[in-house]
């Protein structure tokens, strides 16, 4: 046997620490994080079987908002240390699993309480906020551990629920401001009706996502709602549908074939009407684009080329095509050509002229263009195939700038004449014939 040398031994090691495969390059959380980390063979024995209180991030490695959330959600770990479990599942490394729980967006933060439903956290992803949801949820389980009510761990998988869970800091935010019809349960933990009403709730909410919004309420960790809306028994479901203001009370069976067909009926009346609204800003990209499904943004020739009589042909079809799918949660916004060219950059927009049109979806970092002609037979089929989850989608590198821009006035546009100028000006002392030198 030979003897290595020093200088290769030196090299061979510093191989490994920049080439080391074994531990994923893009992992928001380390080994020393006390973060605890998820996969499929440890989710049933650390989260579904725990009997104490879990909170669980869905994270993607490449999603921008979940790394500005790991320096608070660690932090949170160790607050929360010996107290909750503070946990994270890389979706993307782990999609079956994170499809069983409905995620489709970026960071989604769900919480596992023992006897429980499912809940997402839906308060500032901040670590003050988070601690002190932790410490309500624990509160409440020790209550009901207190009265001998049974929240030991379960061995059965825990349903995930697409109700979403309301409180005083996020009701108006999530309903009140909404244009989308909600319908909300206001219910106590300890009220027998409530308890009875709870799966037939969690299946109407699964059957009505992408429809219509169901919420809950619980009313003895947050009773500053139940005095607002004026609940006096359990369980009250209120109505919020065009008039935020007046929400009705659903006085039907609690069933959840029952609590569906109501809400569709709402639907009707209360459907808010269409709308394809300009891009000016990063204001109306995160309104319009980042809570809805798909965002379809349509790129329009310059004013100059089109003339408002053909821009509001166009907006008048992408319009058309809105009412078309308006039950669907899309949303439709467009730009003037070169308006926003950071956006164009990433959706490979420009190079093949205008009109154009994509399908975004801002929280999955992917978008598909349209190959057809800009018509509305073939954006119709476009949308059709975008909501079946589309074909040739491309992933967003980064999130895409947006700039301010000054909204269309409606009218033409105007060429700008430049100022006459004569030869010798611009040419100066240059202009000079050279029999005067």
């Amino acid at each position: 046997m030979h003897r290595s040398s020093p200088v290769l031994i030196a090299s061979y090691l510093l191989f490994l620490l920049i080439f080391d495969l074994s531990s994923p390059v893009d992992a928001l959380y380390g080994p020393s994080s006390p973060v605890v980390q998820l996969n499929p063979s440890n989710f049933k024995s650390k989260v579904l079987n725990s009997n104490g209180v879990v909170l669980v991030e869905f994270f993607a490695p490449w999603c921008g908002h979940c790394k500005a959330l790991t320096p608070a959600w660690e932090k949170a770990a160790n607050v929360l240390k010996g107290v909750a479990t503070v946990a994270a599942l890389d979706a993307d490394a782990h999609q079956s699993l994170a499809q069983e729980y409905g995620i489709k967006g970026f960071p989604t933060i769900k919480v596992f309480v023992p006897g429980k439903l499912l809940v997402d956290y839906q308060g500032a992803r901040e670590v003050k906020p988070i601690v002190e949801f932790a410490l309500q949820q624990v509160k409440t389980l020790l209550k009901d551990r207190l009265h001998g009510k049974d929240t030991g761990g379960s061995s059965e998988k825990a349903e995930p629920t697409a109700s979403v869970e309301l409180n005083s800091r996020n009701f108006d935010e999530l309903v009140l401001k909404s244009k989308e019809l909600w319908v909300v349960e206001f219910f106590a933990p300890w009220c027998g009706h409530c308890k009875k009403l709870a799966p037939e709730w969690k299946k109407a909410a699964n059957n009505l996502k992408g429809k219509a919004k169901l919420g809950h309420v619980d009313c003895d960790a947050d009773k500053s709602l139940m005095g607002r809306f004026s609940v006096q028994g359990f369980p009250t479901i209120l109505v919020f549908g065009a008039d935020k203001d007046s929400p009705l009370t659903y006085e039907g069976a609690r069933t959840a074939s029952a609590i569906e067909s109501f809400a569709l009926e709402q639907l009707e009346t209360n459907v808010s009407p269409p709308e394809v609204t300009e891009l000016t800003g990063q204001d109306v990209m995160e309104e319009k684009c980042g809570s809805a499904a798909i965002c379809f943004v349509s790129f329009l020739p310059d004013i100059l080329d089109s003339k408002a009589e053909g821009r509001n042909k166009y907006l008048e079809m992408m319009l058309s095509v809105a009412e078309k799918f308006k039950r669907s949660p899309y949303s439709y916004v467009w730009a003037a050509a070169t308006q926003q060219p950071d956006l164009e950059k990433h959706v490979g927009v420009g190079g093949y002229g205008y009109p154009a049109l994509v399908a975004l979806n801002v929280n999955k970092g992917a978008y598909a263009p349209l190959r057809s002609a800009f018509e509305r037979d073939h954006i119709i089929e476009f949308v059709k195939e975008a909501g079946r989850g589309g074909k040739g989608n491309l992933p967003l590198e980064s999130i895409p700038m947006i700039i301010k821009t000054e909204p269309w006035n409606g009218k033409d546009g105007e060429i700008i004449e430049e100022d006459e100028f004569s030869l010798e000006e611009l040419m100066g002392e240059e202009s000079i014939s050279k029999d005067e030198l």
